[in-house]
């Protein structure tokens, strides 16, 4: 079974090739972690987690998510990270999780996919994004070809640099830079409430025709690149950038 979690959709990209290719069902994580939904799900093939990574880790909230859950059938987990470069050593975490939970860990897989954390880095425009899909393609179909054998995914060396992102840089990152108040709205909202649909975390609420952003936030940056108007901005570092969605 292949399960996954998208803000602007690169990892259901990667998911559902994946799904494609292994004959695996594809679910979307979205509703059961906005939902607090922890009931057992059963699979036959090995689980397959495809997530974005956030400063070198799989999300917070997906791993929380993970600890909560409860598994049935095939204990072989495979994880699968987009990344606009790098995972760190997401895969030493991502293991130890996997000993919590009780799964065989069969290792952790890079796919390098357009940027979208426009809170921080500019996304690319539409025409080099679809390259960049592209370009991944086979480093996805490799990835299939080792599930598909029942394999274990080749690990890299780590870095000492990997090491210092996925430890120290996470720990900082989350409670110094993944806020919500600096989101906002223009005068281009149409109060369509897209915003608060999208996001995993129910923190968007929408109050006299505009989205209200409380402090619960992970930034997946499905607001922001999602609206239909282009009417979010994140204080003055998203002004001008693209808004990111996966082109394919």
């Amino acid at each position: 079974m292949i399960l996954y979690f998208t803000g602007t959709g690169n990892s259901e990209f990667v998911a559902k090739r994946i799904g494609e290719k292994t004959g695996d069902e594809t679910l979307n994580l979205f509703e059961k972690i906005r939902d607090e939904d922890y009931s057992r799900i059963r699979s036959a093939s090995p689980f397959v987690f495809v997530v974005p990574t956030y400063a070198w880790q799989i999300p917070h909230i997906v791993r929380d998510w993970i600890r909560r859950a409860k598994f049935g059938g095939n204990r072989k987990a495979y994880f699968v990270m987009t990344c606009g470069d790098s995972i760190g050593n997401a895969g030493e975490y991502i293991e130890k999780l996997c000993v919590k939970k009780g799964f065989n860990y069969m290792g952790c897989a890079k796919i390098i996919m357009p940027e979208n954390y426009i809170a921080m880095f500019q996304a690319p425009e539409r025409d080099e994004a679809v390259r960049i899909v592209e370009r991944a393609i086979p480093a996805i179909d490799d990835v299939i070809e080792v599930i598909k054998k029942g394999e274990r995914i080749p690990q890299k060396k780590m870095t000492a640099v990997g090491k210092i992102s996925s430890a120290l840089v996470n720990k900082i990152f989350y409670p110094a830079f993944v806020h919500a108040k600096p989101f906002y709205t223009t005068e281009a909202c149409i109060g369509c409430g897209k915003c608060e649909t999208v996001c995993p975390m129910n923190n968007i609420d929408i109050i006299d025709g505009r989205p209200v952003w409380d402090n619960h936030c992970t930034h997946c940056m499905a607001c922001i690149c999602g609206c239909p108007e282009e009417a979010i901005e994140y204080g003055k570092k998203s002004k001008g950038k693209p808004r990111y969605q996966c082109p394919m």
